[in-house]
């Protein structure tokens, strides 16, 4: 490897009007993040330097046009610009068509980014979707858009900390919609790539994962439901059949607490809030969501925009600094296998 073998990461602002950009300045003003990546921010340079000012940092924030030979040292931040945002207008915690399509824009253009590998990977501050629906977005979040940008046909959402991760079925789906949503097919491409992301982008060896059954008590012989037998079994046994260690219907009220315990290296879940409930019990702070199935890494805030607090510079950073540290993770796994 020649040249400077910090990964080039992409950090997408999020909403300018939430606390990504805050946090921003946060994470970025540890100068640890520099030792292993090239961080690059893809926002408004605007809306950065009055965010380095709530931080209270002393940072520099640099526009730049080559990322390739730009300088990447504790206490320079370099941007690249996506929006021109006027600050005299600009209100924390209240969105606009213009700020959503800016929120929108950043998207994008980290994207983009990935795809033509100028950045070795994207992480992504948080969104709002009604900021999305001003902007006229038809997207419910990330991983939506995300998927579409790539034409990826397989993706799924993981959840995942140093103690649980968590990858979901449905995603944005309204609870009494999540039974008809399912299939045993979309079930067992799930278990596969969360099978391989482990392998791959985590670098475990054989890893152990649990499905969770839909229904209480994973249906007691479909005495609460049907689809632990019709879909969810037999999607186990398909992925079991191609060599993968899966497991279950587990009981969603059982299992996570064995998964945290060391029991599984993963969760299948076949909805938004049976996995998210007991995830953020454990890592509500660090947190890291990250996409399975794009040609690209992504990594992203594992919170929202947080209206409420935007422009107070109390926003904790530790989310993304942990979003960070796994897109370099995994972006040094990818190029550089051992």
């Amino acid at each position: 490897m020649a040249g400077d073998q910090r990964p080039l990461i992409g950090i997408t602002m999020g909403d300018p009007v939430g606390v990504g950009p805050e946090i921003l300045c946060m994470a970025l003003d540890y100068t640890e993040i520099y030792d292993s990546a090239r961080p690059v921010v893809i926002g408004d340079p605007e809306i950065m330097h009055m965010a380095a000012g709530i931080a209270r940092t002393g940072l520099k924030i640099r526009a730049v046009d080559d990322l390739q030979t730009a300088v990447y040292e504790p206490g320079i931040v370099n941007l690249s610009p996506a929006s021109g945002l006027c600050s005299d207008t600009h209100k924390w915690g209240q969105p606009s068509a213009e700020t959503g399509r800016a929120m929108i824009g950043y998207i994008e253009a980290g994207i983009d980014m990935a795809k033509s590998g100028q950045i070795d990977a994207l992480v992504t501050c948080p969104i709002n979707k009604a900021a999305m629906k001003l902007a006229g977005g038809i997207y419910p979040g990330h991983t939506e858009i995300l998927a579409q940008r790539t034409a990826a046909r397989e993706y799924a959402m993981m959840m995942a900390g140093s103690r649980l991760r968590v990858v979901l079925v449905t995603i944005h789906k309204a609870l009494r919609d999540v039974p008809s949503a399912l299939d045993e097919n979309q079930i067992a491409t799930v278990i596969r790539l969360t099978h391989q992301a482990l392998g791959s982008r985590f670098g475990i060896a054989g890893p152990r994962i649990a499905v969770c059954g839909l229904n209480p008590h994973a249906g007691e012989e479909e005495m609460f439901g049907h689809e632990e037998a019709r879909m969810i079994r037999p999607a186990i046994a398909g992925a079991v059949s191609q060599g993968i260690l899966a497991t279950g219907p587990h009981p969603a009220d059982t299992v996570f607490y064995q998964a945290v315990n060391g029991a599984y290296d993963a969760v299948v879940c076949m909805y938004h809030d049976q996995g998210l409930i007991p995830f953020k019990m454990v890592h509500f702070h660090d947190g890291v969501n990250t996409t399975l199935g794009l040609p690209i890494i992504r990594t992203s805030v594992d919170h929202g925009t947080a209206y409420d607090i935007a422009g107070k510079g109390i926003a904790d950073p530790g989310s993304l600094m942990a979003a960070i540290e796994m897109a370099v993770d995994h972006a040094r796994r990818i190029k550089y296998p051992a």
